[in-house]
């Protein structure tokens, strides 16, 4: 439901700029609720608590607990015609910290996941190079790694925003972006051993599944921070991350993230294939495209309170929290507010501050109990500040389908309950 609120007057709130504004003994006693009678939940023994659980190999591989279930990807049927070429979304609401667990990495594939020998894989480097190489897994695991902490976003992530509130919850608005540790070999080392000619001046790396995906990219970039990657926080790939092998691009948009590398060929100019013409372009409203438009740029999103995640605890001490990423660097700043942007306050970042990675802010108030109309907006290392959806709009008109990293809302209403809306 798209909304629109005008001359809303601000209510008056009382705010904690974070958890240092109110000492622990205030917040417990905010926070802690009174008991008139017994709760049987601490006063009598509970099952756990008198039969014993399962042994140490119950289960080899370990899942989550089952009371965590619900936490999954997520996908929006009528998005797609077929799910073999087709998204699901990360449950952003779920999460904390900045760091996606592997098994709820959202998904994007053209042709279906590749299931793929690693004993029967190859990594080919070939074109305007010196000699032209292959790479069993094997020579791969030869060469130098390194670790690092990286977002990847499909450029279509908030895509269906662009006319108006659209997908009711941040994990459908928002979901097309994870934030994982990646280890990999850096692919100027690849590129190193077969040797670059004077005039090459791009790549085209290629994927092994049945869409042969592929995209031009600059060798400024290939030869800067890319890598070719085999394991994902720890672990090697998932299937559906593109195991065994995974080019990782920081900063740019996922599409280029070649799931299942099988071969990267080196040329003078751009190939201009499907991925950047037909798709991957940003259209303007006067019918011209925008290409090329690699990078990701600030954006941030408010996971809870949001619709999937509403306010149950009623009227009272309350605690926001959200996620910022930048394709050109770090996030020291994400303001936060409460009333629709009449006023705005400065959120508490946590965690790392990574390059090229998400980062986690907070903001601790006193809920009043009155209608919240939740933004945040992200500041990043370059001094850009995420833009308004009016002021994208004002630049791109409402054409586009990638790249909408604008300011979004959230409407909480006195009972708790989250719903995607605009605001003018």
């Amino acid at each position: 439901m798209d909304m629109k609120f005008k001359g809303m007057k601000p209510s008056r709130r009382s705010f904690l700029t974070g958890a240092a504004a109110a000492g622990a003994g205030s917040v417990a006693a905010t926070v802690a609720k009174g008991q008139t009678a017994p709760d049987p939940a601490i006063t009598e023994l509970q099952d756990w608590q008198v039969y014993l659980g399962d042994g140490v190999d119950a289960a080899p591989y370990g899942m989550p607990s089952r009371h965590e279930r619900h936490v999954v990807r997520r996908t929006v049927d009528w998005l797609t015609a077929d799910n073999i070429s087709s998204i699901n979304f990360t449950p952003l609401h779920e999460l904390d910290g900045i760091i996606t667990p592997n098994g709820v990495c959202f998904e994007r594939h053209h042709s279906g996941a590749a299931e793929i020998d690693p004993a029967e894989h190859r990594l080919m480097i070939n074109g305007l190079v010196d000699r032209e190489l292959v790479f069993t897994m094997e020579d791969l695991m030869r060469f130098p790694r390194e670790n690092h902490v990286y977002f990847l976003e499909c450029a279509a992530n908030t895509g269906m925003e662009w006319a108006g509130a659209q997908l009711n919850g941040c994990q459908f608005t928002h979901g097309m972006i994870h934030n994982v540790m990646y280890t990999g070999i850096p692919l100027k080392l690849l590129l190193a051993e077969a040797g670059i000619k004077t005039n090459a001046k791009w790549i085209l790396p290629e994927g092994a599944d049945a869409a042969a995906m592929t995209r031009s990219i600059p060798m400024e970039k290939a030869l800067d921070d890319c890598l070719v990657a085999f394991k994902m926080n720890g672990e090697a790939l998932r299937t559906e991350q593109g195991y065994p092998v995974r080019l990782v691009v920081p900063g740019w948009e996922g599409n280029m993230w070649v799931k299942w590398l099988r071969r990267i060929e080196v040329g003078d100019k751009p190939w201009h294939h499907r991925e950047e013409t037909s798709k991957y372009t940003d259209l303007l409203e006067n019918g011209e495209a925008r290409r090329f438009t690699w990078e990701m740029d600030a954006k941030s999103v408010i996971t809870n309170p949001s619709p999937q995640a509403p306010l149950t605890h009623g009227p009272g001490y309350t605690v926001l929290t959200g996620v910022a990423w930048s394709g050109r660097g770090t996030i020291p700043r994400v303001d936060v507010t409460l009333d629709g942007g009449k006023s705005w306050h400065q959120a508490r970042m946590s965690g790392p501050s990574l390059s090229k990675s998400m980062h986690r802010f907070y903001f601790e108030f006193e809920w009043d109990g009155k209608p919240l109309l939740l933004q945040s907006r992200a500041h990043d290392s370059t001094g850009y500040v995420q833009p308004t959806k009016d002021q994208l709009r004002e630049w791109r008109g409402e054409n586009s389908i990638y790249h909408n990293n604008g300011i979004q809302t959230w409407y909480v209403n006195e009972n708790g309950e989250a719903e995607n809306v605009e605001i003018s």
